[in-house]
């Protein structure tokens, strides 16, 4: 028997029904499940399956109790909520969960998730109920269907691939730009940590700035922070795309080992994601009371661009082009990149707006030496 049955009227015409059955007092894993008819836009396209969202973690039934009202649906969507029996049968590639929680050791990020074969995209679902679930909630999808990138591009995103988001709050306004570089050191460590683990060789996996991950020279990752500032703080979500068992649309974590050792075990998306959270959750603590300048050389140790050259194309007044070479030094206070001239004079550079590749569309304004 269902105890208790609730409409709510979301915001912006959302509509949402939530069946919730209490689970037992010594559960920790509160099963939900969603029936989610989608609009895509201005076309007819629709999809009448079922997308069950499973949240997990300590005292979760408590959660979702207490914020029944908060909960918001991308925009047409319709979602059912209701309790799922332990007889729930699961897929081999599907997420697990029980992995995941099993390997997670930390206190405050990830230890709350939400986890879905498919969504419209993490980071919308986790910006839209940023204050129904705890700071560091994490939301994962086995796929996506409106993944969210930068300059508001939009994708879907294949099975294999790790996709997650999680939120946080900071304080300073000031170190907002750099939280992408920390969450993009933690991503990093956290690939040559489980590969230490199965005692096998790092593998070459660079970040490229500002936010993406890279390896042989074809991207393998990204990150994408967004912020919104509310009551003296900002609230972040942060979003992480790692192409872990899919070869396309580049390559993967698991071809790029076994192109080294090619008995190699694959890796597991739940063990990647329970140790990125212990790394970033010691980065940020000491970001958060430090600031970037600690952990800037392990940033730098990581990243493709100490020493790199690049050429500008500048526009004169008489509508001529100049080729300006640059070299990259740094970052600069901003946490834009710093780079200098052949008379070691100090630029900073950052992107012109118009360039889907950052590193091909770079403006520069000369700082005071």
């Amino acid at each position: 028997m269902l105890d208790k049955v609730s409409v709510l009227h979301a915001t912006r015409g959302f509509n949402l029904l939530l069946r919730r059955k209490t689970p037992p007092r010594s559960s920790r894993t509160a099963h939900y499940s969603t029936r989610l008819a989608m609009s895509f836009g201005s076309s007819s396209r629709q999809s009448d399956a079922v997308f069950p969202i499973y949240v997990s973690g300590i005292h979760s039934h408590k959660i979702l109790g207490s914020h029944q009202k908060e909960f918001k649906l991308p925009e047409g969507g319709v979602l059912l909520w209701e309790a799922e029996s332990k007889s729930t049968s699961f897929q081999e590639d599907n997420f697990n969960s029980h992995l995941y929680l099993g390997n997670a050791n930390t206190s405050q990020f990830g230890t709350q998730l939400l986890w879905s074969p498919c969504l419209p995209s993490t980071h919308t679902l986790s910006s839209q109920n940023f204050h129904a679930f705890p700071l560091g909630t994490v939301c994962v999808a086995d796929t996506q269907v409106s993944g969210k990138g930068r300059s508001s591009n939009v994708w879907e995103s294949p099975k294999g691939c790790l996709m997650f988001s999680f939120t946080l709050q900071m304080d300073n306004g000031h170190m907002l730009p750099f939280l992408q570089y920390v969450v993009s050191i933690a991503l990093v460590d956290a690939i040559h940590h489980v590969t230490l683990l199965k005692g096998l060789p790092i593998l070459p996996v660079k970040i490229k700035w500002p936010n993406d991950i890279y390896a042989n020279g074809v991207k393998i990752g990204g990150v994408l922070c967004s912020s919104t500032y509310r009551e003296k703080k900002f609230d972040v979500v942060a979003g992480i795309g790692l192409n872990v068992g899919n070869q396309k649309p580049t390559t993967c974590l698991d071809t790029l080992l076994q192109e080294v050792v090619s008995e190699a075990p694959l890796y597991k998306r739940e063990e990647l994601l329970a140790a990125f959270f212990v790394k970033f959750e010691a980065l940020f603590e000491r970001f958060n009371t430090e600031g970037f300048g600690p952990l800037q050389s392990s940033y730098y140790e990581k990243w493709l661009h100490s020493g790199q050259e690049v050429v500008l194309e500048e526009r004169q007044q008489d509508n001529s082009t100049v080729r300006v070479s640059l070299t990259i030094q740094g970052l600069t206070p901003t946490g834009y990149l710093l780079a200098t001239d052949d008379q070691m004079d100090p630029y900073e550079l950052h992107p012109d707006g118009n360039s889907f590749d950052f590193m091909k569309g770079l403006v520069r304004t000369k700082l005071q030496p």
